[in-house]
């Protein structure tokens, strides 16, 4: 079979799967919810309510399609796409299993291996703010305009942070590879236990960065209307709101590949699977973590109180700016006294 036929079904399962699970984190969202609240949650469409997403899709399509006769038209249209296309683009570099065997042909489940991959993956993120703020603007809606304001000034000053944290953690591991990052920790502890303080700040500034509760002041309804797709209807607003479930699956695969290990498991090798059947628990496995910390992002939301503007950004640039810095410096330190650098 063709080498790259093989990588572009791998590709097609891959987007197929962030897809698939974006769609249905709505529906586990809204069940976690129900569960916190003590209510029911969606239960009409389909056993459980697991038809729910669907309906949910066709409703978005049947909507009436508005462009506000003041807005700039194609900007107006091409917000929502860059917002899809770079939460889609993100999934690129992301390791999600071992080797597997195909037609005597050995491939990775990673669509690309890049040895700069932590740096495409923070250019593809920076790229999403503009989606945001094209959005926004193009709407020619002050409500929206502000709301797009917003969500950049926080999404660009958590950023700063969120770097810092990497540069730790690069320090640490000695590779922008994340296949190589999840690799070193098959051999001994996950990056959590030499990076404690760095998965503290990285997964903050991952729910500012998805503008998920406590950080979800763009969308503020009572302060903003709607935030920065107040204008948008039908699935121009789905595209918005699809990509931040996107984001908030991807930035959970980061983390468990950051610091958690990435598809690596414990006595892995202890119980003696090899090959294709090795590489399908481990998949496995590593989508378990990944499930685990998507249901952190929902228990976060309905547990916690939005942040004010002015905690937002003193969060972000009084307290993890600088124990981004501090953390840098600690590792360095520590990195010196062993005699690593």
């Amino acid at each position: 079979m063709d080498p790259l036929l093989i990588k572009a079904i791998i590709v097609l399962i891959i987007f197929a799967i962030t897809l698939l699970v974006a769609t249905y984190s709505t529906w586990g969202e809204r069940k976690v919810a129900a569960f916190l609240q003590d209510r029911v949650g969606p239960n009409r469409a389909g056993p459980g309510g697991l038809l729910q997403p669907l309906a949910d899709a066709v409703k978005m399509f049947m909507k009436e399609e508005i462009i506000p006769s003041v807005s700039n038209k194609w900007l107006f249209i091409l917000g929502p796409c860059i917002s899809m296309l770079t939460a889609l683009m993100t999934g690129v570099v992301i390791p999600w299993g071992g080797d597997i065997t195909l037609g005597g042909q050995t491939f990775n489940l990673q669509i690309v291996d890049l040895n700069i991959g932590i740096l495409y993956l923070f250019g593809v993120v920076s790229l999403g703010v503009y989606g945001i703020m094209i959005g926004g603007w193009a709407s020619n809606n002050k409500y929206s305009l502000l709301g797009a304001i917003r969500a950049s000034s926080q999404m660009i000053s958590y950023e700063i942070a969120m770097g810092l944290a990497i540069i730790a953690l690069v320090m640490t591991t000695g590779t922008l590879s994340l296949k190589e990052i999840v690799q070193q920790q098959d051999a001994g502890f996950a990056n959590i236990v030499y990076q404690p303080l760095g998965f503290v700040i990285f997964l903050i500034c991952a729910f500012a960065e998805t503008n998920r509760a406590p950080f979800d002041l763009p969308e503020c309804e009572t302060e903003l209307i709607g935030g920065y797709h107040t204008e948008y209807s039908s699935m121009k607003l789905g595209f918005f709101l699809f990509a931040e479930y996107i984001n908030m699956f991807i930035s959970s695969a980061v983390i468990v590949s950051f610091y958690f290990g990435g598809y690596n498991f414990p006595f892995q090798h202890e119980l003696g699977l090899e090959g294709n059947w090795l590489t399908i628990v481990q998949t496995i496995v590593f989508f378990m973590k990944v499930l685990g910390f998507v249901f952190f992002f929902f228990w976060v939301r309905w547990t916690l109180p939005r942040f004010r503007y002015d905690q937002l950004m003193n969060l972000g640039w009084k307290v993890l700016l600088p124990l981004a810095l501090v953390n840098i410096f600690i590792t360095g330190l520590t990195m010196w006294f062993l005699g690593k650098i």
